[in-house]
């Protein structure tokens, strides 16, 4: 009796122990919490806050302007010839077109805004991506992140990747340059393969994924506003 009690202790525990490991598998990381954290994240922010706000005065003073045209136009044109209205409503509109250029110039989705956070934010991210691939490469098959908008795979062991038993599965031949961790001749997932201690000499244990995600609060990537 004492010895079956004893049996099923260790099998318990022993089951435990697998949960608790198999629960570790997976992590998630909360790269809002982290950049807010960074000296040099603030300072980089604070960078583009002053360009942002410089450009956007530039903007606002340019139809400021055009307004002001627009009003005196209206004022005088009672006593203006047909040809001094022509004159006077196309230097308004030549005005607006370059407005809305420049603000197109700065402001766009590749304009200098975007170029500026890129150079400013993105090396920090990078050190920040860097970090949770080397934290989760010695523990973890996949790491989210769940400080944006949406949660995002930030890291992904290959040793898990299924695509080439799906191929298989659907009767396709994985190609030859897939480079995949999984290399099995099954067509069945089976059961995940057991903890490895990560290998120095292995370069890479993860590959990265799009990343739309490391962003400021939903900040484009992690996009910063």
């Amino acid at each position: 009796m004492k010895r079956t009690t004893l049996l099923t202790l260790a099998l318990l525990a022993a089951l435990t122990a697998a949960q608790v490991a198999s629960a570790q598998r997976i992590a998630f990381v909360n790269t809002r919490y982290i950049l807010d954290q960074m000296p040099e994240y603030k300072s980089a922010q604070k960078e583009l806050d002053r360009f942002s706000k410089q450009w956007q005065e530039e903007i606002d003073e340019r139809y400021q302007q055009i307004k002001r045209m627009r009003d005196a136009y209206n004022a005088e044109a009672i006593l203006l010839t047909e040809e001094m209205k022509r004159s006077r409503l196309d230097e308004v509109d030549r005005r607006e077109r370059e407005a809305r250029d420049m603000q197109k110039k700065r402001f766009g989705p590749e304009g200098d805004l975007f170029k500026k956070r890129t150079e400013l934010i993105q090396p920090i991210q990078d050190r920040v991506y860097n970090a949770v691939k080397e934290v989760a490469g010695q523990s973890y098959v996949a790491v989210f992140d769940v400080g944006g908008q949406s949660s995002n795979l930030l890291f992904a062991s290959e040793k898990y990747d299924k695509s080439d038993s799906v191929l298989r599965k659907l009767g396709i031949r994985p190609g030859k340059d897939k480079n995949s961790g999984d290399t099995r001749e099954d067509d069945e997932f089976g059961e995940p393969p057991a903890e490895e201690i990560p290998n120095p000499s292995r370069k890479d244990d993860g590959k990265a994924t799009p990343q739309q995600g490391m962003d400021r609060g939903g900040s484009q990537p992690m996009k910063t506003k």
